[in-house]
């Protein structure tokens, strides 16, 4: 299994207790449905870009994001320690099925993105999930721009045209195209009085 065949499920915290469980933090809307996982892939920190399988024994959920988790063959505190910091992937053909207009990040990364207003304006480049909200990163006359990831300006995929409706605000794109007012008053180059 390689990593382009996986998606990102969360990672490895610290260990936990001397039984050889560690604490994992998933990136997931509902930690509830992953408490049957079977198996997981490891992308530990001293090989990176190699993943490690392992049979998963036990899934404990601890809070919205964390839970306990058990794997086979790891019994002992010393046995998982070598596992923190690990990042914790999952198969692609895994994901759980979304709703018609849900879609993954990766599935629409080199859609067109189609304004209800302005028409198409670039391509999706990539996804930046930050804390306070997730970023999307669209190309645009040679910028990029940020395009928050929220139900009233991301309206839905159309995975047969492979286009991603949005509505953005008017002047979002000009914030990204227009020097700000600080730039323009600046002289080009200091001339001496």
């Amino acid at each position: 299994m390689t990593i382009d065949e996986c998606y990102q499920l969360g990672g490895i915290g610290k260990t936990h207790g001397l039984k050889g469980f560690v604490v994992a933090f998933l990136d997931v809307d509902d930690v509830e449905a992953y408490r049957k996982m079977k198996s997981v892939w490891l992308e530990l920190p001293p090989t990176p870009g190699k993943l490690t399988a392992f049979t998963v024994e036990r899934v404990q959920p601890q809070a919205s994001d964390r839970i306990l988790l058990k794997l086979k063959g790891i019994d002992t505190i010393e046995a998982a320690e070598p596992l923190r910091n690990a990042k914790l992937y999952k198969a692609l053909d895994e994901l759980p099925e979304l709703e018609d207009d849900q879609f993954y990040f990766h599935d629409v990364i080199g859609y067109t993105v189609v304004d209800g207003t302005l028409g198409e304006l670039g391509i999706v480049e990539t996804f930046y999930e930050m804390p306070q909200q997730d970023l999307m990163g669209m190309r645009y006359q040679g910028q990029e721009v940020l395009i928050p990831v929220v139900d009233e300006l991301v309206l839905h995929a159309d995975e047969a045209e492979r286009k991603l409706h949005v509505s953005l605000p008017e002047g979002l794109l000009d914030v990204y195209l227009k020097p700000s007012s600080r730039e323009r008053d600046e002289p080009d180059e200091f001339i001496e009085p």
